[in-house]
């Protein structure tokens, strides 16, 4: 997640981005390119086809868009740095989570959000950043959403500085219902909560896509670990 908030002024936003550059070292920068190109090959194609234009918003280092089989990919995010991903063919929008849909030539079939809503200054963010995806997505496109979750994260949620609002799985389906999205898929309890977590740890080494791969298998082990929330909605 890499995203410019409204009302920062450049210095702070420029501070942001040193943050989620710096956050991760080498073996989780690895760890996390490794679970997504097992996630998109083992989970996601469900939801996403060759065949489909798909939207990234907050890109940031683009792991998910290079992992993903798609007819078109498409970033979005404000940092400068997110102009590196046009060399692996994705599309890159320069524009903030909440003024994005207008830049786009045609609407798309996924939009997928990846640890995003909880870097927002404020709720009513939230609701703006929505209806930008809705206005992105063709009708009965999908909407993925990937996100902390604040009942089963406990206090370690507030351990990173630039989260400033605390999410549930109800209170994000509530946005989305609010909003007019049709809830298809929940799962409360998916993936851990960071990188920096056990699985994150595990996956940096030569048995990682097989241990990703059997935990995805495995949804007893997404209630026991799983510290963030995934949903699948439609927009009608």
């Amino acid at each position: 997640m890499n995203d410019e908030q409204p009302g920062l002024s450049p210095e702070t936003r420029g501070l942001e981005d040193r943050l989620y550059r710096q956050r991760f070292g080498a073996s989780e920068d690895r760890g996390r390119a490794v679970l997504w190109e097992v996630l998109s090959r083992n989970f996601l194609t469900r939801w996403i086809r060759p065949e489909h234009a798909v939207l990234d918003v907050g890109a940031g280092d683009g792991l998910f868009l290079r992992s993903v089989d798609a007819r078109e990919r498409i970033a979005v995010d404000p940092s400068p740095h997110a102009l590196a991903l046009e060399t692996a063919g994705i599309r890159v929008i320069q524009a903030s989570a909440v003024e994005f849909a207008d830049r786009l030539d045609a609407p798309v079939d996924v939009v997928m959000m990846s640890n995003l809503l909880e870097h927002l200054p404020e709720k009513d963010d939230v609701f703006r950043v929505l209806e930008q995806c809705q206005r992105a997505l063709a009708p009965g496109g999908l909407l993925m959403i990937l996100q902390p979750n604040i009942r089963y994260v406990g206090p370690a949620y507030w351990d990173y500085i630039d989260h400033r609002i605390a999410l549930t799985e109800h209170s994000v389906v509530e946005a989305l219902e609010v909003m007019g999205f049709e809830v298809l898929r929940l799962i409360p309890r998916f993936l851990p909560y960071t990188a920096k977590s056990w699985l994150g740890r595990l996956v940096d080494g030569p048995l990682g896509n097989a241990i990703i791969a059997l935990y995805l298998k495995l949804p007893l082990l997404w209630r026991i670990f799983g510290r963030q929330t995934f949903v699948v909605a439609r927009r009608p």
